[in-house]
């Protein structure tokens, strides 16, 4: 087998056309893009990323710099779960979670896009393969919207193929909170599928309060009411609110998520690949859901996790995430009749525009 020659790595902070807000991180005028190149002795490459909201991409970045090419350098390249564990461990000490883990994640995801390309098949058919078409919401990052504005985004989703959206809440008042929902559900109509996210905002008896208040609008799910160190109040919140709960972006491990199903805290795990620890970790927390019969879904990085989701039987929803790369890769997700569509190019099939990043590099 191949064995690892090079890791080269990038950070680029990436502005948003327009400034995005939710109920935690205020307002965000630009993300930042971390990016991880392997190389094989053959010359084979396979690319992977992470992201921030826009601060710590430096420690990421200088992590996979400094820190796991001595790890990883002369590896036999398709030994993805001996260099995911030798990495974990490696890191541990002064690790776990935070930047190290999304350092993990980057080089994870590169590892499986390699092996994939070498395959010469795309990625979700090396994982198995269940169904390339994934149902797929839009993301929206708009806590700050007015209700007319929030509706023309809606339009806009809409007419861009979407057949399922999701909603910022978290405002200072509920009642405010409850009337954009309201407005959504009747603008959409019953039946249509809608989620809100709180982006961890309240306690847990105001989460209580506020899933109450939003039974009559039919939510698909009520995402990360609060913060996510609390298994047991998300626990509360499912067994007295009355609306399903999604959480697990602000998760780092399998472990983490084991906690959170095993203790009947969620109904819709949803890691992020690029921070949960990569391709091998989110594998591995799809069929722990799949064992407990819990739908999976996913946060951030769509054009990655299309492949991820289209290798699960227990996959609902691909949120299409408000950090699109579409400006800066070759292909952008395509949506049909509301699903988004795994492609057939070798590895996960991302082709970065390097030459457009090179003049957002840090």
């Amino acid at each position: 087998m191949p064995h690892i020659s090079t890791i080269e790595t990038g950070l680029y902070r990436i502005p948003l056309p327009v400034t995005l807000s939710d109920s935690t991180h205020g307002e965000i005028a630009a993300f930042e893009l971390i990016t991880c190149r392997i190389r094989d002795v053959d010359g084979a490459e396979g690319v992977g990323y992470t992201y921030t909201v826009g601060r710590n991409g430096g420690a990421v970045a200088d992590i996979l710099k400094r820190e796991i090419p001595p790890l990883v350098e002369g590896r036999e390249a398709d030994d993805t779960e001996a260099i995911w564990h030798h990495v974990w461990w490696g890191l541990h000490y002064g690790g776990r979670g935070g930047p190290a883990v999304l350092a993990l994640s980057a080089l994870d995801i590169a590892l499986w896009d390699l092996k994939a390309r070498r395959a010469k098949l795309p990625l979700f058919r090396l994982l198995g393969g269940f169904d390339a078409r994934v149902p797929c919401y839009a993301g929206g990052i708009d806590l700050d919207l007015s209700v007319e504005a929030l509706l023309k985004q809606t339009d806009g989703n809409l007419a861009k193929g979407f057949r399922a959206i999701k909603m910022k809440v978290g405002r200072p008042d509920l009642k405010s909170d409850v009337a954009k929902v309201s407005a959504m559900r009747k603008h959409l109509g019953d039946g249509f599928p809608l989620m809100a996210d709180a982006n961890m905002k309240w306690t847990v008896e105001d989460a209580i309060r506020a899933a109450r208040a939003f039974v009559p609008y039919d939510l698909t799910w009520l995402e990360e009411p609060i913060i996510p160190d609390d298994v047991a109040g998300h626990a509360r919140i499912m067994q007295a609110g009355g609306v399903p709960i999604a959480a697990g972006e602000n998760l780092r491990s399998l472990w983490e998520f084991k906690n959170y199903i095993a203790s009947g805290a969620v109904s819709y795990p949803e890691p992020d690949v690029t921070n949960c620890g990569g391709v091998s970790a989110f594998m591995k927390i799809a069929r722990l859901a799949e064992a407990f019969n819990l739908p999976v879904t996913s946060h951030g990085a769509h054009d990655i996790t299309v492949h991820l989701l289209a290798a699960c039987p227990n996959r609902s929803y691909l949120e299409a995430h408000g950090f699109g790369l579409d400006k800066y890769i070759e292909h952008p997700l395509v949506l049909e009749d509301g699903k988004a569509l795994a492609p057939d190019r070798p590895g996960h099939g991302i082709s970065f525009d390097w030459t457009g990043l090179a003049k957002l590099s840090t």
